[in-house]
């Protein structure tokens, strides 16, 4: 049976921005009250690394048992949405949202599994870091030096009924560390070298506020079913509409993860297209071809709108269609070596600028890292 919008659960995510600021146990903590006001409440998943404190704050909360998976010879566990489903409390808690799934399981993300949990009217609480969040992840790795694989799109937390940031100052939090709270002390002095730097820490940090605060932004536009049918700052109230060049170059999916990511801050719609020849991508040398089909769904995972034009000349064709399309930006990267289309050699670049004279044209390029 078909559940009705009504009928879907509430997702809750408790975020940080690194390990050891207290996500799960707040958590759990709100579990505790819900439970000790009459609330059917049980974990779902629990990933507590040892912490004391964690542990105790679950003591007397229903566990439902993970499930097993085996995969090349070793016994995996993982959280088991089938049981959850049966069990069908009013709420379930869910560590670690992003998490990725050994491969066998019949989901890949968590996130996916705890869609499932939401659809079948079950409301689910979690936890993540904002070094998760997908739009950030260039960010991050700019930041760190350290670039997060295990990310969720941004849709998925824009649909949250609520999004709580729990906070602690980088140099409690590096207390925390040295003390062995947060990890063993052997794994806690490689940490502190690593990802758990204080300037680190306070990039982070100064990260997740700017989120916390677009959040709180953003809901308060959309509360009561309402949304926006213009930014307030969009030219001559037309609304923004964003359009991303991809092409087989690496960096295509950087570009895409800012456009993105500005699209979400001034309410734009975004597009992503890529131009060939023939019109479709079986024209291209297998590795390009290889390449594009891999950006356009990356950004079909993020819910932008993908397209692929006919064309000889990239420039003249993306610029036609996004005048055709009301486009007020276009994001292209400048190609890095050899271009990917010999015949077309000549970065477009220039040219889209030439043209498109009545949009903003925004050429990012790739920051290195510092280093030394």
């Amino acid at each position: 049976m078909t559940m009705s919008p009504q009928q879907r659960g509430k997702l809750k995510i408790f975020m940080g921005y690194a390990a050891g600021v207290g996500k799960t146990y707040k958590m759990l903590e709100e579990g505790q009250e819900l439970k000790a006001a009459g609330v059917d409440v049980v974990i779902g998943y629990l990933e507590p690394h040892g912490r004391a404190d964690t542990i105790a704050k679950a003591e007397g909360m229903e566990l439902i048992p993970r499930g097993k998976i085996d995969y090349r010879g070793s016994r995996f566990e993982e959280m088991d949405t089938k049981a959850i489903l049966e069990r069908h409390p009013h709420i379930a808690l869910v560590d670690e949202f992003p998490h990725t799934n050994v491969p066998g399981s019949e989901r890949v993300k968590r996130w996916e599994d705890v869609e499932v949990l939401l659809s079948a009217g079950i409301d689910v609480q979690t936890t993540m870091n904002i070094q998760h969040l997908e739009s950030l992840n260039d960010q991050v790795y700019q930041i760190s030096g350290i670039r997060v694989r295990e990310t969720i799109p941004d849709w998925v937390v824009e649909h949250a009924n609520e999004v709580v940031m729990v906070d602690l100052t980088p140099r409690a939090l590096l207390h925390r560390l040295q003390r062995g709270v947060v990890y063993e002390r052997e794994k806690a002095q490689t940490a502190l070298q690593k990802f758990f730097q204080e300037s680190t820490l306070v990039a982070l940090r100064e990260l997740a506020l700017r989120q916390a605060a677009h959040e709180v932004e953003h809901r308060m536009v959309h509360e009561d079913g309402l949304t926006a049918s213009a930014p307030v700052s969009a030219p001559h109230g037309k609304r923004r509409k964003i359009l991303i060049l991809v092409t087989p170059n690496p960096k295509s999916a950087m570009l895409i993860r800012r456009a993105k990511r500005v699209s979400d801050f001034v309410g734009a719609e975004c597009f992503a297209a890529a131009v060939v020849p023939t019109g479709d991508l079986t024209g291209l040398p297998e590795p390009d071809r290889e390449a594009v089909e891999r950006h356009l769904n990356f950004a079909r995972n993020l819910h932008i709108e993908t397209w692929i034009l006919e064309g000889d000349d990239i420039a003249s064709t993306l610029v036609d269609f996004g005048r055709r399309n009301e486009v007020t930006q276009i994001y292209v990267t400048r190609p890095s070596g050899k271009s990917w289309l010999p015949a077309l050699s000549r970065d477009p670049a220039p040219r889209i600028v030439a043209l498109a004279k009545d949009m903003q044209i925004v050429i990012v390029s790739d920051r290195e890292r510092a280093t030394g």
